[in-house]
């Protein structure tokens, strides 16, 4: 059966929401289903998303730390009217796709600042004549609610509303009640597709070790102050080759600033569609602990230096840092402690110590949604 599946997701600071929502798209592709991507974040031209039908929301997105305060692409505050566009455009790509399933990705356990766009999408589900499988996909970790009524709201929404809730983690790795209160209505409706990986082939990595230190702070510019400290430890690491991979969303002027201050050591460079090869060959990694940045250095067996985000009460990425710095895979750096020196002692740290090695970590979760999806859609129209 060739399933029409509608995904709808936006991000708002780094590109890792759209990245694993690309990557479900490309596995159902793959396997001859008709996929409609919507995505409101700002365009991400590294996000390979050539196998679907791609729908460009008017973009939005936020500054580092405040993540309820919408802007649009020049950085303005966004009006009503920027809203009700997405809406309309959301809602003209659901009747075109007219989907047998509709996967909304974090809604309703976050992108709460978007309820009302992803309400009307559910209120078109429900209204359809023939009623799509609504399924949610949440990455292992999540914002801890900061009120209990906002865990009760989103599981209020869950049980009336979808079908399953799709989490790419493996339950005995990470469960999802370590950052969610999960109940028994809730836990049964879990499906744990384990990790979404990298999807490009790694010659037996790690065997090819160039010396280097490879720093990225992904696609946002939350990791500046990263880049910064990566200069100047730089400076004092004459000896070592080191290459700092800075995002899209780090503006021109910043950009320069860091390729100007940079020692002759030091590549100061855009983000490149290789990093993965580009971290396999690296002796030690420098990055923060998003999920797809985790996942990368789990399948290319990095040494990393990891400097979790943590500002705006933000703790998805130290717990998935701490976890790993317990199991001794990764070394941890808080971002309340980085400093050149402290950045250079650790990456020290991290080189001396062997490739790590993650033991019963699939990354194929890609594909084991796809095949979720398109059981939960049998299942739907039994």
């Amino acid at each position: 059966m060739t399933l029409s599946v509608l995904i709808a997701v936006t991000h708002l600071l780094g590109a890792g929401h759209l990245t694993r929502a690309a990557a479900i798209g490309r596995a159902l592709a793959r396997r001859g289903h008709r996929v409609t991507l919507v995505t409101g974040g700002t365009p991400t031209p590294l996000v390979d998303m050539a196998a679907m039908a791609v729908v460009q929301l008017p973009p939005v997105r936020t500054r580092v730390g405040d993540f309820t305060t919408l802007l649009d692409a020049n950085g303005r505050p966004i009006e009503p009217d920027h809203l009700a566009s997405r809406r309309d455009t959301l809602l003209a790509a659901f009747a075109a796709a007219r989907p047998d399933v509709v996967v909304t990705e974090l809604y309703p356990f976050g992108r709460r600042v978007l309820r009302t766009e992803f309400e009307a999408l559910l209120d078109a589900a429900d209204a359809a004549e023939l009623r799509p499988v609504i399924l949610c996909s949440v990455r292992d970790i999540l914002a801890p609610p900061s009120r209990p009524e906002k865990a009760e709201a989103a599981h209020a929404v869950i049980a009336r509303r979808y079908r399953a809730v799709l989490v790419h983690g493996d339950e005995a790795t990470v469960p999802l009640e370590r950052s969610w209160p999960v109940d028994d209505a809730l836990r049964r409706r879990l499906v744990y597709t384990g990790y979404i990986g990298p999807e490009a082939a790694l010659a037996s990595p790690g065997t090819q070790d160039d010396g280097s230190v490879l720093v990225s702070g992904g696609s946002s510019a939350a990791a500046l102050p990263l880049y910064r400290a990566a200069i100047e430890a730089a400076r004092a690491d004459a000896g070592r080759p080191w290459r700092i991979l800075v995002g899209k969303a780090v503006g021109e002027a910043d950009h320069g600033e860091l390729r100007d201050a940079a020692p002759p050591n030091a590549i100061v460079e855009r983000a490149r569609p290789d990093f993965v090869f580009l971290l396999a060959k690296a002796a030690v990694f420098v990055g923060q602990a998003g999920y797809n940045t985790v996942m990368d250095i789990v399948a290319t067996h990095a040494r990393s230096v990891l400097v979790p985000f943590e500002q705006g009460r933000e703790t998805e990425q130290r717990l998935r840092a701490e976890g790993l710095a317990a199991s001794g895979l990764a070394t941890l750096l808080a971002e309340g402690d980085l400093t050149p020196t402290a950045l250079g002692a650790a990456i020290a740290h991290a080189a001396g110590r062997p490739r790590p090695t993650f033991q019963g970590i699939a990354l194929d979760g890609h594909d084991r949604a796809a095949q979720a999806i398109e059981a939960l859609a049998r299942e739907g129209r039994s």
